[in-house]
């Protein structure tokens, strides 16, 4: 460990398990100095240190963003590759031009207020800063920022749950219109089966057993999502729709898709549907006209009738695809089941997450405290008088309580004589 002072700046200069360390600390102040030098030898020793600004850390942020992105990229999938792009490009905007060691902190929180200023939803700029901080823990320089970064409150929405008349309105919607009914087939599947969209949008046939009437969850969000999951009559009645629709379209070998991909009206059964996001809030945010009935999408007046339809909110309004998978969960909740079938049939790794998202309906619960209410002991009070819970009230039969009859069995035949006894009770035990 050695100090040495070029011109008017400190320098600091030590070994850690062998592995040399060399920079400057930026001031001319010795006391100050040798504070700065027992940190950076505390984060040498906890590995949060690079022995030398490598080429990683030399980097403008867009270029080490990039390099990073790449590494991650054989550990994601398409889909997420591709988010993470989009998120990193109005990074690169305001810090793209910045080399990766020159970072501060200062300049991390002001690009963090200025996407909070710009109307961006805090879980957009946290998703974001994840990018950030991966960059810099890849130059071993998030240790500097995390005292003073840290991700914005979140709102944890829990979804929505419908009641059955709720539920059904929501179906029979589903299937009013042909070109709703791949988004129909999946919500049906969703209900019954508690299986994530990119759970359905993966399903193959040969994932199906049509025998023993289930299907296999082998493609999911995470490890606990690879299930088996048996289908009820519900679901089985989807199923033979979506095989006879298969059969039609030409799609179902084993390796075809149960929701074929759709691009400009070819149909390709060996590619997933990509989405069907377009349907689902054409479904959710279409009303019906009061005065004729028609199903439209939102407007001023109607198409049919030009009545004023301005003021008029679809009662699904707002409600996500991923919120039937609560209502599946929420419905298993209430019922008889227990725990771990539930975590068995959702794919859930721990009581924790299944408590976040079976959240009981408010008659449920109301059900459920019903049990604790003062009225059922009243009753109980004024139909017996024993009070108490021991030995004298409990087990002894109080005088006041009549007797109970007993049978007793005649000693005599109806001639008169004493039956005989059988010999089996006499007889001596073979041992």
């Amino acid at each position: 460990m050695a100090l040495k002072k070029r011109g008017k700046t400190w320098h600091t200069h030590f070994f850690v398990d062998g592995v040399r360390f060399r920079q400057s600390l930026e001031t001319s102040d010795w006391r100050k100095a040798q504070s700065i030098e027992r940190d950076l030898i505390q984060n040498a020793k906890a590995g949060k240190l690079a022995a030398k600004k490598d080429d990683f850390a030399r980097l403008a942020f867009s270029a080490a963003a990039g390099r990073f992105l790449a590494d991650r990229k054989p550990h994601l999938s398409a889909r997420s590759v591709q988010t993470e792009g989009e998120r990193v490009k109005p990074i690169n905007k305001k810090l793209g031009d910045i080399v990766v060691y020159r970072m501060t902190p200062a300049q991390v929180a002001a690009y963090i207020r200025e996407r909070n200023a710009a109307g961006r939803a805090n879980a957009t700029i946290n998703r974001e800063l994840d990018i950030i901080r991966g960059v810099l823990k890849r130059a071993k320089r998030w240790h500097l920022f995390a005292e003073e970064i840290h991700p914005l409150p979140i709102r944890q929405s829990i979804g929505q749950a419908l009641t059955y008349e709720e539920k059904v309105k929501l179906l029979h919607r589903a299937a009013a219109r042909p070109e709703w009914e791949t988004a129909a087939f999946a919500a049906r599947l969703a209900l019954n089966t508690t299986m994530r969209s990119c759970e359905i949008k993966e399903l193959r046939w040969r994932d199906v057993d049509m025998i023993g009437r289930s299907l296999t969850v082998k493609k999911s969000k995470t490890d606990a999502g690879e299930r088996v999951i048996p289908l009820n009559v519900d679901a089985w009645a989807v199923i033979l729709e979506l095989y006879r629709r298969s059969q039609k379209l030409g799609g179902i070998e084993p390796s075809h898709f149960l929701f074929p991909a759709c691009e400009t009206s070819h149909i390709d059964p060996t590619k997933p549907i990509r989405s069907w996001r377009t349907a689902w809030r054409r479904l959710t945010r279409s009303i019906q006209c009061p005065g004729c009935g028609l199903l439209q999408n939102p407007g001023e007046t109607c198409a049919s009738c030009e009545a004023s339809i301005a003021k008029i909110k679809s009662p699904f309004a707002g409600y996500r695809f991923h919120d039937l998978r609560h209502q599946a969960i929420t419905e298993l909740a209430e019922s008889t089941a227990s725990d771990s079938t539930i975590m068995s049939i959702a794919g859930h790794v721990s009581r924790k997450m299944l408590a976040h998202y079976s959240h009981v309906r408010l008659d449920a619960k109301r059900n459920a405290l019903d049990g604790l209410t003062m009225r059922k002991g009243k009753q109980a009070d004024a139909e017996c008088a024993t009070k108490g819970y021991d030995t004298n009230n409990d087990t002894k039969v109080p005088s006041s309580l009549p007797l109970m009859p007993q049978v007793v069995d005649s000693l005599v035949e109806l001639s008169g004589i004493e039956p005989l006894t059988s010999s089996l009770r006499t007889r001596r035990s073979p041992s």
